[in-house]
């Protein structure tokens, strides 16, 4: 059996988050390929090389959409922030991969209530917004062939060009249910169902303002899971 792949964005003020996310998905499944998205190893690669982005509220904002290349536009492969945690086996998630689609993403309708997120990061509020945070990603499809380092990397490819999937048909973004990235304080249980993924988008309990959030427990937990202690500041 293949190892699923799984890249994370990775964000050096968050390397908490990420390893406890890691760990949340290999407590569940041994057959996993995780790779951070480090935005050095990027640049050190020649994969990245555009500046800096002010407007940017993690280092890979932008390094996400270099999956497919990373991949050598083959297979599928799974892009998820270092803000989430799963609760199931994964592999029920690349059992959902459709190959008529280029794209598989919760197809949310969310406007978060707060300007800011995590330590302090401007919330920037576009049409798709989170639907980028989760993608189960078919790298072979003919229209990913489009996302290039070569996009990705050109200052004037903006953004909102690649949160809202402007390389792709419409046609060809297929649809998770919400409960593969349920985004804390948008669904509620258990009215809009269980959640499979927890995504931490406004912030988690690594952070101080929401060490006592919702489901705070639950990261908690994993965290001590990983590494035997109980997690404090």
């Amino acid at each position: 059996m293949n190892d699923l792949k799984i890249y994370v964005g990775y964000d050096s003020r968050e390397d908490v988050a990420y390893r406890v996310c890691k760990h949340s998905i290999e407590s569940k499944n041994s057959n996993t390929d995780i790779i951070p998205i480090r935005q050095s190893d990027m640049r050190d690669k020649g994969l990245y090389w555009r500046g800096l982005d002010p407007m940017s509220s993690t280092e890979f904002t932008f390094t996400r959409f270099l999956v497919p290349a990373l991949q050598d536009y083959k297979g599928w492969a799974l892009f998820i922030d270092c803000d989430t945690l799963l609760l199931t086996d994964v592999a029920e998630l690349f059992d959902l991969a459709d190959e008529q689609y280029a794209v598989m993403v919760a197809k949310h309708e969310y406007w978060p209530s707060k300007l800011k997120k995590m330590d302090g990061k401007d919330q920037h509020l576009y049409p798709r917004k989170n639907w980028s945070s989760v993608m189960l990603i078919n790298c072979g499809h003919e229209q990913n062939l489009a996302l290039t380092k070569d996009l990705v990397s050109h200052p004037n490819t903006t953004g909102a060009t690649l949160h809202r999937f402007s390389w792709l048909d419409d046609e060809v973004i297929g649809t998770l249910h919400h409960q593969w990235n349920w985004l804390i304080n948008w669904y509620h249980e258990p009215m809009d169902g269980t959640p499979k993924l927890l995504h931490y988008t406004e912030g988690g309990p690594w952070l101080a303002e929401y060490f006592d959030s919702k489901y705070a427990d639950v990261w908690k937990n994993e965290y001590k899971s990983m590494t035997g202690k109980t997690f404090a500041l």
